[in-house]
């Protein structure tokens, strides 16, 4: 039986969500958790792989068992699961899915946001880039609208990933400010690896006004990584939300 996890977490303890040796995951910290409790090796399969330090307001991970656990049985696995977690995980619900689902390659979009604190906020630090000098907001979003206009965004992949394709269909891309933050909200059918935070490091130098919106689409022409801005620090990121064809927050 396949059933789908849907959880958050905040990624400053982690070294991103894929397990990897030596280094705290929240693939790992979950296998763990469900190997524990199921007394058997169990894995997941997630529907995004956020790096070291990002954080997920929204994610989704299947896993399989050989028997079948009722609405109480589930229930009962969601308050076991965040009794061992950590703090900074967790598990919002549990529910059964078709055999043939895919946690990952059925999901049909991702929305992921950017905050910027620009100024200074204690509460914040954790999970906002604190960058305090004046941005041209109406300048960066005319950047986002070209983002729009393309599909191949190799200039802001980090190299040597082993990717198919560095296509991705982006449906928005824009810069919003409230209080005392600047948010950069983005929704896209696929993302690369460091995608974000460079289409955010490379925005941030349109709305300094050291690149102009003609360099920003020839950036983006290039197809090389080399010519795009540098990534922006991680804490500022968050995986806002998976889509799938079911509405998954019914």
């Amino acid at each position: 039986m396949r059933y789908l996890i849907e959880l958050a977490y905040k990624g400053t303890e982690f070294h991103g969500w894929q397990s990897q040796p030596n280094a705290s995951s929240v693939q790992q910290n979950i296998e763990d958790a469900l190997s524990t409790l199921f007394k058997s090796k169990i894995q997941i399969v997630g529907s995004s792989r956020t790096d070291t330090g990002v954080h997920c307001l929204q994610q989704f991970a299947h896993f399989e068992i050989d028997f079948e656990l009722d609405v109480k049985k589930l229930e009962k696995l969601v308050f076991q699961l965040n009794a061992i977690l950590p703090k900074s995980i967790a598990i919002k619900r549990i529910f059964k899915v078709n055999q043939d689902f895919h946690a990952r390659f059925d999901a049909k979009f991702r929305v992921y946001q950017y905050r910027i604190m620009q100024n200074k906020n204690p509460f914040w630090y954790e999970t906002s880039y604190h960058y305090k000098t004046h941005l041209d907001l109406e300048l960066m979003n005319q950047a986002g609208l070209i983002l729009q206009e393309y599909t191949d965004f190799q200039c802001f992949s980090k190299v040597h990933t082993d990717v198919y394709t560095f296509n991705c269909k982006i449906e928005y891309a824009f810069w919003e400010r409230q209080d005392d933050f600047l948010l950069f909200n983005i929704k896209a059918d696929r993302f690369l690896r460091g995608m974000v935070r460079a289409i955010v490091g490379t925005l941030i130098e349109v709305g300094l006004k050291k690149i102009s919106l003609n360099e920003f689409e020839e950036i983006i022409c290039s197809k090389n990584r080399n010519n795009a801005g540098r990534a922006v620090p991680p804490e500022g990121l968050t995986l806002m939300k998976v889509g799938y064809d079911f509405n998954a927050n019914e």
